[in-house]
C-alpha cells in the first residue's frame, strides 16, 4: 500500500526556500574563494618580499585558506540559525491570519453564513484577501435569505389558488358542488393566477441571465406612453382614480422591443393604481432628459414607501406590506421584471418615495436614438 506523502507546511516551504537562498550564497561565496582569493593572496606575499614557493608562504597561504573556511563554515552556521529565526518569526506572523482564513472558509463551507473575517492586520495583500471575503460572505448571506424568503413566499403564493382547486376538486368528485358558470370562473381564475406566477417567475429568471431575446425597432417614446395609458384607462376609471397623460411629442425615438417596454409600463402602472386610493392621481409623463436620454416616468400620490424600504423595492417577492399586497393579487415580482427589462434595452429603473403617504415615482431612462439625419419636420421647416 502506498504511503501518502504529507504536503509541507508553510514554516517548513519557508525554512526550505531561506536555506537554499542562504546555501547557495555560501556556495557562491566559498567557489570565488576559492578560485579567486589565494591568488591574490599569493601576489601581495611575493610583492611583500617574501621568497617564492618559501616555507613561509606556503605556511601562510595554507592558513589563509584554512581560517576562510572555517569562517565561512562559520557564516553558513550563522546565516541558517538566522534565517530559521526569520522563517520562524514571520511564519507566525502569517499562519495566525491564513488559519483564521480558513477556519473562516470551513464554517462557511458548513453553512454557517454569517462567518466574517475580523481584521488581521497582516499586510495589505492579507487584508484584501480577508475583505474580498467578507465582501462574498455577505453575498452569500443575502441570497441564501433571499432564496429562503423567495421559496416561503412561492410556497405562500401557490398554496391558496391550489387550496382552493383542491376543495372543489374534491367537492365535485363528492357530488357537494356542481359544475355550473360559477365554478367554472373560480376555477379558471385560480389556475390563471398560477399560470402567472409560473410565466412571472420564468420571465424574471430569464431576463436577470441575459435569455430574453428583443425584438428592437424604432418606436416614438410618446406613443409608448399613450399606449400604456390607453390600456388602463378603464380601470382607473373604475377605481376612481385620476389617470393624467403628460406627454412631450418632442421626447424622441427610442430602440426598444415595443411588446416588452409594454410589459414594463404595464407593471409600473398597475403597481401605482393597487397603491392608490379613490380620489387619488396617477400620472405617466415622457421628457427628453439632455441629448441622448427619454425619461417615462409614472408618480402616484398613494400610499408613499419608507425610506428604508426604498433600496429593496425591486428585489423578488419583496413587499412592505405583505398581507395587504397579496390581498391585491401581486405576485410580488413585477417590479423585478420591469428592472431587469429596462436594464437589458441599456436604460435604468428607479424609485423614489417622500415616505409614507406622499406617493411614489418610479422613473425609466432609457438612450435616445440618434438621428442620422434631418427629420422630415426640418426638411420641410
Amino acid at each position: 500500500m502506498t504511503r501518502r506523502r504529507r504536503p509541507r507546511g508553510l514554516a517548513a516551504r519557508f525554512f526550505l526556500a531561506q536555506a537554499i537562498v542562504v546555501g547557495a550564497g555560501i556556495l557562491a561565496a566559498v567557489a570565488v574563494a576559492s578560485l579567486a582569493g589565494p591568488p591574490i593572496f599569493h601576489e601581495h606575499l611575493v610583492m611583500s618580499g617574501h621568497a617564492e614557493n618559501s616555507p613561509e608562504m606556503l605556511h601562510v597561504e595554507r592558513a589563509y585558506v584554512d581560517a576562510g573556511l572555517v569562517v565561512l563554515g562559520v557564516a553558513l552556521v550563522t546565516a541558517l540559525v538566522c534565517a530559521t529565526a526569520v522563517t520562524a518569526f514571520f511564519t507566525r506572523r502569517l499562519r495566525r491570519p491564513l488559519t483564521a482564513l480558513t477556519e473562516a472558509a470551513r464554517s462557511m463551507a458548513r453553512g454557517r453564513s454569517g462567518t466574517r473575517v475580523p481584521d488581521l492586520g497582516a499586510g495589505a495583500e492579507v487584508d484584501a484577501l480577508a475583505a474580498s471575503f467578507n465582501t462574498m460572505a455577505d453575498r452569500l448571506e443575502r441570497t441564501e435569505e433571499l432564496r429562503r424568503r423567495m421559496l416561503s413566499d412561492l410556497a405562500h403564493e401557490m398554496r391558496t389558488p391550489i387550496s382552493v382547486l383542491t376543495v372543489y376538486c374534491e367537492a365535485l368528485q363528492d357530488g357537494v358542488a356542481h359544475w355550473d358558470e360559477a365554478t367554472h370562473e373560480l376555477m379558471t381564475d385560480q389556475l390563471g393566477r398560477l399560470t402567472r406566477l409560473v410565466e412571472d417567475i420564468h420571465d424574471v429568471s430569464r431576463a436577470e441571465e441575459g435569455r430574453i431575446e428583443l425584438d428592437r425597432t424604432e418606436q416614438p417614446a410618446a406613443d409608448l406612453a399613450r399606449a400604456a395609458a390607453e390600456a388602463h384607462r378603464e380601470a382607473c376609471a373604475a377605481r376612481g382614480v385620476r389617470l393624467v397623460l403628460d406627454v412631450d411629442d418632442d421626447a424622441g425615438v427610442v430602440e426598444v422591443d415595443r411588446q416588452r417596454m409594454g410589459q414594463v409600463l404595464d407593471n409600473l402602472l398597475s403597481n401605482a393604481l393597487r397603491h392608490t386610493p379613490p380620489g387619488g392621481e396617477v400620472r405617466l409623463r415622457v421628457a427628453r432628459q439632455g441629448p441622448g436620454r427619454v425619461v417615462l416616468d409614472v408618480a402616484d400620490t398613494g400610499e408613499g414607501i419608507a425610506a428604508e424600504h426604498l433600496p429593496r423595492v425591486f428585489e423578488r417577492f419583496w413587499r412592505g406590506d405583505s398581507a395587504r399586497d397579496r390581498d391585491h393579487g401581486g405576485s410580488g415580482i413585477g417590479l423585478t421584471i420591469s428592472r431587469a427589462l429596462v436594464e437589458a434595452h441599456g436604460g435604468t429603473l428607479a424609485v423614489t418615495s417622500s415616505g409614507p403617504g406622499a406617493g411614489a415615482v418610479f422613473t425609466v431612462e432609457l438612450p435616445a436614438r440618434r438621428r442620422v439625419g434631418p427629420s422630415p419636420a426640418d426638411i420641410l421647416g
